[in-house]
């Protein structure tokens, strides 16, 4: 698997896009963990150092729900969960999406 994962591929259809479903990347006892510092860290950085791809800093808010969905939302000194490795973490993602498409269409 590509160390680079397109979320969005299964909720665009014909040019239309559909809402992605709130998901959570549940906890594994291979997780990292670390010190968010506000101002200096960035979830693409954070990502790249994990993932080694700057793209997937959204499977980090996923992991983290406590703190929304907007980056700049995480406060100073947080320990963020890094689901790792990135290959179980997308089979996660890809779990949890299908079966919500299954349960309830896109």
């Amino acid at each position: 698997m590509s160390l680079y994962y397109d979320r969005y591929s299964d909720f665009r259809t014909n040019g239309a896009m559909f809402p992605l479903p709130g998901i959570i990347i549940p906890k594994s006892e291979s997780d990292k963990f670390y010190i968010f510092h506000k101002g200096k860290d960035r979830l693409d950085k954070i990502s790249n150092v994990y993932y080694t791809n700057p793209y997937s800093g959204w499977l980090i808010m996923l992991a983290n729900p406590e703190y929304g969905g907007l980056e700049y939302l995480i406060p100073d000194m947080v320990t963020l969960r890094i689901p790792f490795p990135f290959e179980s973490a997308i089979d996660s993602y890809i779990t949890q999406v299908n079966t919500y498409i299954m349960l309830y269409g896109q």
